[in-house]
């Protein structure tokens, strides 16, 4: 399972809010997608390292499901 838990941490870090991101063209669609776990095309993670200047490790991680 893909967790973009990573990205409101880096976001965090940053002093970058959401509403800031959304000004600097980010849609609030995507933004939403991810804060509720949604998937996201590989464009929007490309969109989100460019905005951010970070890697893709900043944004998403991979965590095994559990059962």
């Amino acid at each position: 399972m893909i967790s973009y838990e990573p990205l409101f941490r880096t976001m965090k870090e940053k002093g970058i809010t959401s509403y800031r991101l959304f000004k600097m063209g980010f849609p609030q669609s995507n933004y939403y997608a991810m804060k509720h776990g949604e998937n996201v095309s590989t464009n929007t993670i490309n969109e989100l390292c460019i905005l951010l200047e970070c890697d893709v490790s900043d944004i998403m991680k991979f965590e095994p499901k559990q059962e």
